[in-house]
């Protein structure tokens, strides 16, 4: 069973509908119980870094999710829910993640060029790192497909765990692991045949 954390701060619909394309049931729940249960888990989120931490430590699912992941259960982490896998988060302020990928989630906007627009919305190539071999999470991928962004933030100082990157003026990081924990920044929900070949992938760890 997939289950997908329920804490009030994702797209939930999009995800379970690409799910269900690739022939996956996914369980949306806030439940400890059933997160125990999953064979892997999916935490996404839309909007604030502090607001998604906060709530995410409101319900008590920061500690679920850590304990999931301490238990090698594949856990992938999209768009927000990819950023507070990591140390903390600087937007409006310092906040706490769970800590679970080394580094940190900074402004896309002092490194990018003037003229460039933030949020960064839109398609842009994937390319993986050439001196390791490609992330299992984008076997059934090529380097140089597309996935859609939606973002203003970015995770930084995680050289030795990015799988993958895209340009936006410099190369910012689109995806990381650390073990049976993955993130993506971009979101494969909305990035056609490609994003759920990536979906697909996560569920064949």
């Amino acid at each position: 069973m997939l289950a997908i954390v329920d804490y009030g701060v994702g797209n939930l619909f999009s995800l379970t509908c690409s799910l269900r394309a690739i022939g996956v049931e996914a369980a949306v729940t806030g439940d400890e119980e059933v997160l125990a249960r999953a064979d892997r888990i999916i935490l996404p989120g839309v909007g604030a870094f502090g607001d998604a931490a906060q709530a995410l430590r409101r319900t008590g699912l920061d500690q679920v999710v850590r304990r999931e992941a301490a238990q090698r259960k594949p856990l992938l982490g999209i768009c927000l829910g990819m950023q507070l896998l990591f140390d903390y988060g600087a937007e409006y302020g310092r906040h706490d993640g769970l800590g679970l990928i080394p580094g940190s989630v900074q402004p896309i906007r002092p490194v990018i060029p003037a003229d460039y627009k933030v949020p960064h919305i839109g398609w842009n190539a994937l390319h993986f790192p050439k001196d390791r071999p490609v992330s299992p999470l984008f076997r059934h991928i090529r380097e140089g497909d597309c996935v859609y962004f939606v973002h203003s933030f970015y995770g930084t100082d995680c050289d030795e765990h990015t799988i993958a990157t895209a340009e936006y003026g410099p190369e910012l990081t689109a995806a990381v692991a650390r073990d049976n924990v993955y993130g993506v920044q971009f979101h494969p929900e909305k990035s056609g045949t490609v994003g759920l070949s990536i979906l697909k992938a996560f569920c064949e760890l």
